[in-house]
């Protein structure tokens, strides 16, 4: 086999855990089976990731940034304050929920991280960055429509992150293999919208149902 410089086997290797530990969960990912997933030597994940940890760190921060990707990629053009915020919130749901398992590998990190101190401090930053790009996108949009936030956007992303991961929890605990969401937690996701930005806007939160589709 060719040789491989280290910088393009180190994302080769990210990739493969993730691929591999999204499929069959974390406990799956030895560095013997991230080897055979990539069809490299085990040698290759230990000189490339001194420790499990340096690996998972990794992960995290490959999933994280494609999550925070995907949102940002989705930034909406045009629509009103509460309808751009809608878009956003259904994006990152979409790119949560999807069906390639890597919303549910962050969840088992999560909770491996209640009694692991090295992986807690890797989920500490993860939730650090999450609540920093809320706080930089709610800030972003509401000056683009001239709007005075009435509740700091810190609080605000908190706030809304700690709902939408309850949410997605819920969903992903008690869907069956591929069931899509039904309409009970698509309300739930509307209200979680219509509650953030009534904490923007220091109004009540509509809880009607959206003029736009359910989707």
């Amino acid at each position: 086999m060719a040789h491989v410089p280290a910088s393009e086997r180190r994302p080769q290797l990210i990739q493969a855990a993730i691929d591999l530990m999204a499929r069959e969960g974390i406990a799956a990912g030895s560095t013997r089976a991230i080897a055979a997933e990539l069809g490299v030597a085990q040698a290759t994940v230990h000189y490339t990731f001194g420790t499990k940890k340096d690996l998972y760190r990794a992960v995290i921060e490959q999933l994280t940034a494609e999550f925070i990707g995907y949102v940002r990629d989705a930034y909406p053009g045009d629509g009103s304050f509460a309808e751009q915020v809608r878009t956003l919130v259904h994006a990152l749901w979409e790119s949560s929920t999807g069906p390639d398992g890597r919303c549910l590998l962050l969840t088992e990190f999560s909770a491996l991280a209640m009694r692991d101190p090295d992986l807690q401090e890797i989920m500490r930053g993860l939730q650090q960055e999450s609540e920093g790009t809320a706080t930089e996108m709610i800030t972003a949009l509401a000056e683009a429509h001239g709007l005075q936030l009435a509740t700091p956007a810190e609080e605000i992303a908190v706030h809304f992150l700690t709902g939408f991961h309850g949410l997605t929890d819920r969903y992903l605990s008690l869907r069956a293999p591929g069931e899509q969401p039904g309409p009970d937690t698509l309300r739930a996701l509307d209200v979680l919208v219509a509650t953030a930005v009534g904490l923007c806007l220091g109004t009540p939160a509509d809880l009607r149902a959206p003029a736009t589709d359910g989707s």
